[in-house]
């Protein structure tokens, strides 16, 4: 039996990240063998990648170049970690998929929502998520999380990938928001929004709702 590909989703700040971790915690308790994984990364290509999108270099970068470079991420961790285990009958949670291109790249960025198309089908051959959850939060309410991350991190310490989009203007946390409510309005049997408001138990309580009829479908899930 074919394996589940699930991608978590939202703009920075949603809690999505703490939602991961308490996911593959509660399917791995009822016995799942699951992949918990993340874009850019998951391979050392990829993982390389992220450096590099973490690093000083990014101040200059273009929207194209951090497209592709995430893309030739995908495209590594599509073929050495997604696909395999998918057909192996293992559940694979990933933190950020194509959604994420067509959110920050596209509607965020700027860039043509038809060349992301293409690059996406060319990195994941056609690849396509059993279910996507939509962290959904207010852009404010997200930076406000942000800022106080910030504050609270240590000096000197190294700023996660793609954090500089985290430092642009709110209008573009808000372009990257109303994209992905397109996304989901546009697919809804696939991409399913989760208010992100709300306490963390509250949130997960919601993505279990979700998430725990599709496991128990999966041949590796014996425990319900």
């Amino acid at each position: 039996m074919r394996g589940r590909l699930i991608t978590l989703e939202g703009i920075d700040g949603c809690g999505k990240s703490t939602q991961l971790e308490m996911l593959a915690e509660a399917l791995r308790a009822r016995g799942c063998r699951i992949v918990v994984t993340r874009e850019p990364g998951g391979t050392t290509i990829g993982e390389q990648i992220r450096d590099l999108l973490s690093s000083d270099a990014t101040e200059a970068i273009q929207p194209a170049t951090e497209l592709l470079l995430i893309v030739a991420a995908r495209a590594q961790h599509v073929a050495e970690v997604i696909r395999p285990a998918v057909e192996a009958g293992e559940i694979v949670i990933s933190d950020r998929y194509t959604d994420s291109s067509v959110a920050f790249q596209g509607y965020g960025r700027g860039l043509d929502l038809a060349i992301i198309d293409r690059v996406n089908r060319l990195a994941t051959g056609g690849l396509t998520p059993d279910l996507t959850i939509l962290f959904d939060l207010d852009a404010e309410q997200a930076q406000a999380r942000l800022d106080a991350r910030r504050s609270g991190a240590l000096e000197g310490a190294r700023k996660p990938a793609l954090a500089y989009l985290d430092e642009l203007e709110l209008e573009f946390h808000k372009r990257v928001r109303e994209g992905y409510l397109k996304i989901a309005a546009a697919d809804p049997s696939r991409v399913k929004v989760v208010d992100a408001a709300g306490a963390p138990d509250e949130t997960h309580a919601q993505v279990l709702s979700l998430v725990l009829p599709l496991a128990q479908s999966s041949v590796l899930s014996p425990q319900f």
